[in-house]
């Protein structure tokens, strides 16, 4: 079975996709502050005052929260959009045929 090899071997592309991830998060960084603020306007609205450690929960809560679905999200278009997942051996057509 020939073995395929991985576009991000090559340290040239390899530094521009994660150049282009690393870009990627940094914009979504700043959706994620967006983010903080909507929902802290949004509560502000809705509850009123809030105490400072209810603050500081809903404050990290939502940003970690977006971070995390901006970086799964960024490595599976990574991934994707490279050709690695092209190069990857799907063992288990052995097991079909």
């Amino acid at each position: 079975m020939p073995v395929h090899k991985s576009p991000l071997d090559e340290p040239e592309y390899a530094a521009f996709a994660w150049a282009r991830y690393r870009r990627l998060m940094r914009w979504m960084a700043a959706a994620a502050l967006a983010a903080v603020l909507v929902g802290l306007g949004a509560l502000r609205i809705i509850v009123g005052p809030i105490p400072i450690h209810m603050l500081i929960a809903t404050c990290l809560g939502i940003f970690f929260s977006v971070m995390l679905m901006a970086a799964l999200m960024g490595l599976v278009f990574l991934s994707s959009g490279t050709g690695h997942d092209e190069a990857v051996d799907d063992t288990s057509k052995d097991f079909i045929e």
